[in-house]
């Protein structure tokens, strides 16, 4: 029992290192097959909406609630491994590349989420630190891709391709060898097709997912965004030259210890209070991004992506928390998948949303329109006054 939260730290890590690997090296894969500019938003929509599909499919069929956790996870990150390997064939097409990102986010649905709820069959008291330091986890592996591809500068692009398949495959066996499944698990024996709704019923449930929601709409666009900031502002003060995939790496990871603090602090003031203190700063971020976006003092741009980085992310493993607290206990599994389609598939909005309006609003204002998810997200919080403030454990 000891070991088992760091397995599936580690886990998570390395599975998790799949989802950005075709960002990190979009510029390669962009000059090899004379695509445009708006390529990267596409690459990073299509891996989203593998995940939004796949994780319907898993909570339709409550396949994490009915079949082992453990299994699944491992299952799926041998098959995303398998399908993120797909893109470093050669003369592969843009439609292929597509494709094959697609279904490495389809089984990322049976990783991040799979993940969270094997967490949770083992940790009910805590659950919001427990999943802080998962979620962190979930960020370091997001940004990886990014170090590696300055790691490895120098070698071919399919490099990156190559080892973050052979970490989600360690990652998946590791859990099955490692993490059975929990002592708190209660296994579903029959497919209930309509399950995976019964959580909105109660109005707790639905204020909590709709703060993830508004939380969503800003992080993966945040993420996916932050290159092109930093690529930005070496455009504006070509003579300062940062190093785009290092300090995105940097910037990106360090909300991994925004995770974690959070996730310490919700045991003494509360997952609610925390979350909404987190999505205020987000929210405020987004607001304030063009006084620093192109500031001609480097310190102010670069302390500014980094704070942005830690308040964007804190209140993740709160919401999933919270998700966990207030959904039906016969299909908790199921409960954190659907909230995670719902989110995920509010990114791809976002996303495009920001790319549709990239060529329309000057870029130093695009990104205050990621204030809208924050604030309709804190609308939902704040005003249920039944969801407990304090949860000191």
């Amino acid at each position: 029992m000891r070991f088992v939260l760091p397995v599936i730290v580690v886990s998570q890590f390395f599975c998790t290192s799949l989802w950005f690997a075709g960002n990190s090296i979009i510029a390669d894969i962009a000059k090899d097959l004379n695509l445009d500019q708006h390529f990267l938003a596409h690459l990073t929509s299509v891996i989203q909406f593998g995940f939004i599909l796949g994780t319907l499919v898993f909570a339709v069929f409550t396949i994490s609630d009915r079949f082992s956790p453990s299994l699944v996870f491992c299952s799926s990150a041998i098959l995303a491994g398998f399908f993120n390997l797909g893109i470093s064939i050669n003369s592969i097409g843009s439609t292929e590349i597509l494709l094959f990102r697609f279904l490495t986010g389809f089984f990322l649905a049976g990783i991040y989420p799979v993940g969270m709820k094997i967490a949770s069959d083992y940790y009910q008291k805590g659950l919001g630190k427990s999943l802080g330091f998962l979620i962190g986890a979930l960020v370091i592996g997001t940004a990886f891709p990014h170090l590696l591809k300055n790691i490895i500068i120098g070698y071919p692009w399919e490099y990156i391709v190559y080892i973050t398949t052979v970490l989600s495959i360690i990652g998946g066996l590791a859990i099955l060898l490692f993490v059975p499944d929990g002592p708190y698990r209660k296994p579903v024996q029959k497919i209930k097709l309509t399950q995976f709704m019964k959580g909105f019923k109660n109005h707790n449930f639905r204020s909590v997912s709709i703060g993830y929601f508004g939380h969503m709409w800003e992080l993966y666009t945040f993420w996916a965004f932050v290159p092109v900031m930093v690529s930005s502002y070496n455009t504006r003060y070509p003579e300062i030259n940062l190093n785009v995939s290092l300090l995105s790496f940097f910037i990106i990871a360090s909300g991994a210890i925004a995770c974690v603090f959070s996730g310490i602090l919700s045991q003494y003031f509360g997952e609610k209070k925390i979350a909404s203190l987190s999505l205020f700063l987000s929210c405020l971020c987004c607001i304030v991004s063009p006084f620093f976006l192109f500031s001609s003092s480097i310190a102010q741009f670069i302390i500014f992506l980094f704070i942005w980085s830690l308040v964007v992310i804190a209140d993740s493993p709160l919401f999933s928390t919270l998700v966990v607290q207030n959904a039906p206990e016969e299909s908790k599994g199921t409960s954190l998948v659907i909230v995670n389609c719902i989110g995920f598939a509010i990114t791809i909005i976002s996303i495009q949303f920001i790319n549709l309006f990239s060529d329309k609003i000057n870029e130093q204002y695009i990104y205050m329109l990621l204030a809208i998810g924050p604030i309709l997200g804190l609308i939902a919080l704040l005003q249920n006054k039944t969801i407990p403030i304090a949860r000191v454990s």
